[in-house]
């Protein structure tokens, strides 16, 4: 992942992305996640941000809800929580970040949906297996306020004037994005969100 200082407020800290390659299931890519959060601690991080869907990447609809456990219960979410209270790190796991303490800060469900049909027969339907999220979720660091958002949602400018207008200095984009819509989008629409709202934006991808 790649790290930076940044100045807010009169104070530095430092962020660290975790690019993950997300597995078919959520015990392999927990320990993945543990163990380049670990390298992003030892490097100094503060904060670590890592992409959606970091518990697993699965398109089979049977295999994911065999997998998906509820907030409570979840015990990728219980690990990084634990993690996040060892390293006395802010830890943002795609919808959740947890203080320093373990406990959780906030939560944001994902407002808009992936529904698209790329050429070729590349077909992909988020709201299929996913209910969306409503309410914009912004939240308080040490450094200054963060907007939370997910993936798709950055084609859509006015949330993320809505989190600046907000107080939020920090806009996160924890993301799953295609190979194709990637390499033709991502970059431009993550400096377009930072230039237009005057705030930092944090995305950590799936790679």
């Amino acid at each position: 992942g790649r790290k930076g200082p940044l100045m807010s407020a009169g104070s530095t800290f430092t962020a660290a992305m975790v690019q993950m390659r997300t597995g078919l299931l959520p015990a392999p890519s927990l320990e993945q996640g543990i163990n380049l959060i670990r390298e992003a601690a030892a490097q100094g991080a503060d904060y670590v941000l890592t992409p959606e869907v970091s518990n697993m990447m699965q398109l089979n609809r049977k295999a994911l809800f065999e997998h998906l456990a509820s907030e409570a219960d979840d015990l990728s979410l219980k690990a990084y929580r634990a993690l996040a209270a060892e390293l006395k790190i802010y830890l943002h796991i795609g919808s959740f970040l947890i203080g320093p303490d373990g406990n959780l800060r906030a939560s944001y469900d994902k407002i808009h949906m992936f529904d698209i049909d790329l050429p070729g027969g590349e077909s992909y339907r988020e709201s299929a297996n996913y209910q969306p999220g409503e309410t914009a979720v912004i939240s308080d660091l040490p450094w200054g306020r963060i907007g939370l958002t997910i993936c798709y949602d950055v084609r859509f400018p006015a949330l993320y004037r809505a989190l600046a207008e907000a107080g939020a200095s920090f806009l996160t984009v924890p993301s799953a994005f295609t190979g194709k819509t990637g390499e033709a989008h991502w970059h431009v629409l993550l400096r377009a969100r930072a230039i237009e709202t005057g705030c930092f934006v944090f995305a950590a991808a799936q790679c």
